[in-house]
């Protein structure tokens, strides 16, 4: 008696045309169409120092004039709408990647920061901000005597 391993997924790709599902396997497992469903938001590095909040927000191909900085209550919301820019001269593309939309992304300020010290650069590509802390809320350190 022989055995035989049955294996749907290698049946229905090898069907009756073999090439025609490679093709259509090949188009949507693509890194252009992964990355447009999965993240529409740049990444964002949130850091603490001795002193400030530090936020950085990765989105590259963009310019300052570009970004919106909002602050109600004690969220901060950063927005970006930009419209899409034709060229003069017809390009035939045959894959296109970077193309950017609008977007929004808000972070909750903890109660500690100083929302009227709040400074914003924008350079290399990161939109870096730096929220100080109040004066109350600074990390003390001092040296106790043992005796």
């Amino acid at each position: 008696m022989t055995l035989v391993k049955f294996n749907p997924r290698n049946n229905q790709k090898n069907g009756l045309m073999p090439g025609f599902s490679d093709v259509f396997d090949s188009i949507f497992n693509d890194t252009f169409f992964s990355d447009r469903m999965t993240s529409r938001v740049p990444a964002a590095n949130i850091s603490e120092s001795q002193d400030q909040y530090h936020i950085e927000l990765a989105a590259p191909g963009l310019s300052k004039e570009d970004f919106k900085l909002s602050l109600e209550r004690n969220v901060m919301s950063i927005s970006v709408e930009q419209s899409s820019k034709n060229d003069a001269q017809e390009r035939n593309f045959n894959k296109r990647e970077f193309s950017y939309s609008s977007f929004v992304r808000s972070f909750t300020l903890p109660d500690s920061a100083d929302e009227s010290g709040i400074e914003a650069k924008y350079e290399n590509g990161v939109l870096c901000i730096n929220i100080p802390k109040r004066e109350e809320a600074k990390i003390q350190s001092r040296q106790i005597e043992i005796k």
